[in-house]
């Protein structure tokens, strides 16, 4: 048998318990990360709420403010700038359209063809949104409706994208749908949204505690049973590694949490269902301590 060097067994324990300690201290730290985004899943689920509230209550406001624009039987084609400043002006004059995180208004024709939006470039002018998105033909029908899909067109940079879309029907005098006025965003623009009212609650925390230099890593991203949407600057390596925890089944019977080692750093991650937004959709969050 070789020697025992005392000297080296105690080294390489030192050593082994350091290394047991850092494992234990960032498994313990990733647990605290996860009941940290617990919170701000519970607090995102309520901001959602309010979010889809405000489109409800001002959407079929301002399509009430639009139906002029079909008066005796006019066709709003015939003065497109026109049509954007009314939905311009529609966002700008009700209270809720406000404040709504919309990404764009858009009038739509009797047939479902769109007829413009408010921005400045419309890549939505001619398409048929209802049959891009079918449930809008409730909205035809005179019931103001929510639904998800996906405009045609390529992924972005990002990766593949879903649309929330509402919709309600715009009235001619005689009580006949003229056409629809829509709404809406992307799940990853929402999740920008989602992300920065996180941080902002985060930052002001610690501005309470003096912590400031200890803000945490955060991501934000909206989930459903196609994928997981984060937020443009989440990495696509930090998306995956939410895809790969089954949020739609971990979050079945209730919120769910857990730990993940993304890049060598250890995060925790919350979700919640957020039916307000749609049917087994919901929010992650994803945080690590510094």
């Amino acid at each position: 048998m070789f020697p025992i060097d005392m000297r080296s067994l105690r080294k390489i324990t030192v050593v082994a318990g350091a290394l047991l300690l850092s494992v234990t201290g960032c498994k313990d730290q990733s647990l605290a990360s996860a009941q940290y985004a617990q919170d701000h899943a519970a607090s995102l689920l309520s901001l959602v709420d309010k979010d889809v509230g405000e489109v409800s209550r001002g959407l079929p406001e301002g399509a009430k403010r639009l139906a002029p624009l079909f008066a005796k039987n006019e066709d709003p084609r015939s003065n497109l700038p026109n049509v954007r400043k009314e939905l311009q002006r529609i966002r700008r004059d009700v209270p809720d359209l406000l404040v709504a995180k919309s990404t764009f208004f858009a009038l739509v024709d009797e047939k479902g063809v769109a007829i413009r939006n408010d921005l400045e470039q419309d890549a939505m002018a001619g398409q048929n949104v209802v049959q891009i998105f079918p449930a809008l033909s409730g909205a035809m029908a005179g019931s103001y409706v929510t639904t998800t899909g996906a405009f045609p067109g390529p992924a972005g940079p990002l990766g593949p994208d879903k649309d929330w879309i509402a919709g309600t029907a715009i009235k001619r005098d005689d009580g006949t749908t003229a056409g629809l006025l829509i709404t809406g965003w992307t799940y990853r623009a929402f999740a920008r949204h989602l992300t920065e009212s996180v941080e902002r609650e985060v930052k002001a925390k610690l501005l309470e505690s003096k912590e400031v230099t200890k803000q945490p890593i955060i991501y934000v991203a909206v989930f459903d049973a196609g994928g997981v949407y984060g937020a443009p600057k989440m990495p696509q390596v930090n998306e995956k590694a939410l895809a790969d925890q089954n949020l739609v089944a971990a979050t079945k019977n209730g919120p769910g949490k857990g730990t993940v080692v993304i890049t060598e750093r250890g995060y925790g991650w919350a979700a919640i269902r957020t039916p307000g937004l749609a049917p087994d959709t919901g929010v992650v969050v994803l945080r690590s301590e510094i």
